[in-house]
């Protein structure tokens, strides 16, 4: 049930929905591209386990076609995308880090979850338009020793002087991944003061998302709500996969703006290779449990040549035997140049 107050607020933008043409407004082109750092990690929710962390560094295009060796990308994604959108390509490199509730034993719990580390790059492809958004997206990495989680997790844990995790031994074994992941998004917008289109608005951001491969296979659907002003410079903060995540670029209108938002997102999962094991080898596994909820909230500073959010997760049991959900914390950092 919609609140009685956020009726009045919500009723002008789900008829955007239903307005014919709602998606096809196109905005001005952007000379600027994006350099984003985004790190998450459960520190910030008071934890060291599961989901331990991660980090992303990107870059997206400024509004131009992808270059041709991407061409056979664009072929496939094109009939995914909004028409009439303005292209931006990106390149990607990350890390994910997983972890048993007890780093301190040498010989995990075999019923916890195991540990794992997934080191990729990635190739992007997005086209926009005013009021939606499509994003191909395929990863290309390495599951196993070759992810380098544990000399990531216990130099940086010796760094800031934590005990270092002691059952890295015991990780999934080297495997070769990809995931190919499509994403849309919309964005509806509705300023609370129609005579003030730059102040004060209301924001709903839906979206839709689907991995295939070896190292995830989900879909999920997820509903943002943004209070703030500048909301149509992006369309959520960016996030590391899974999660309900937002756009890696930004285009601000020149001014300064701020957001508050919530969201939540179900995920149905297939296969996910961090509960289930390795593909073709015996190793650690826990028995999976097919469909997450996730909750989340945050704040975001946009600035005309920087935009800085910060995100806190709270991630529902994802394996049998799990104790409780896990939470952590996402701080992103985004640059035009």
């Amino acid at each position: 049930m919609i609140p009685r107050l956020m009726r009045p607020l919500l009723v002008p933008i789900l008829a955007a929905l239903a307005t014919p043409g709602f998606a096809q407004q196109t905005p001005p082109p952007d000379p600027a591209a994006t350099l984003n750092l985004t790190v998450e990690n459960d520190l910030f929710g008071g934890t060291d386990k599961y989901y331990t962390s991660g980090f992303q560094l990107s870059w997206r295009s400024a509004s131009a076609n992808p270059p041709h060796w991407l061409a056979w990308l664009s072929e496939v994604a094109t009939p995914f995308f909004p028409p009439g959108g303005t292209p931006r390509w990106g390149l990607a490199l990350g890390q994910n880090l997983f972890t048993p509730a007890d780093t301190r034993a040498r010989n995990p719990d075999p019923n916890d979850r195991p540990y794992a580390g997934w080191l990729y790059g990635a190739f992007t492809l997005t086209s926009y338009t005013e009021q939606a958004l499509g994003t191909f997206e395929v990863q290309l990495g390495m599951v196993g020793p070759s992810a380098l989680g544990e000399q990531v997790q216990n130099n940086v844990h010796d760094l800031i002087n934590v005990d270092r995790a002691l059952g890295w031994r015991s990780q999934l074994k080297d495997e070769p991944g990809i995931n190919v992941i499509l994403t849309r998004q919309w964005r509806l917008n509705q300023p609370l003061d129609p005579a003030d289109p730059r102040g004060l608005a209301l924001g709903l951001v839906p979206s839709l998302t689907g991995s295939l491969g070896n190292v995830q296979t989900y879909a999920s659907a997820g509903l943002m709500l943004r209070v703030g002003s500048n909301l149509q410079s992006d369309f959520g903060p960016p996030r590391i996969r899974p999660s309900l995540a937002g756009s890696a670029f930004f285009q601000p209108d020149g001014q300064w703006g701020w957001y508050v938002f919530a969201g939540v997102e179900g995920r149905a999962v297939a296969r996910d290779i961090f509960l289930d094991g390795n593909t073709w080898r015996d190793s650690r596994r826990v028995d999976r449990i097919p469909l997450v909820g996730e909750g989340t909230a945050g704040a975001v500073l946009i600035m005309p040549w920087a935009r800085l959010s910060y995100t806190h997760t709270f991630r529902g049991r994802e394996f049998r035997g799990q104790p409780s959900m896990a939470q952590y914390g996402s701080v992103s950092l985004s640059f035009r140049f």
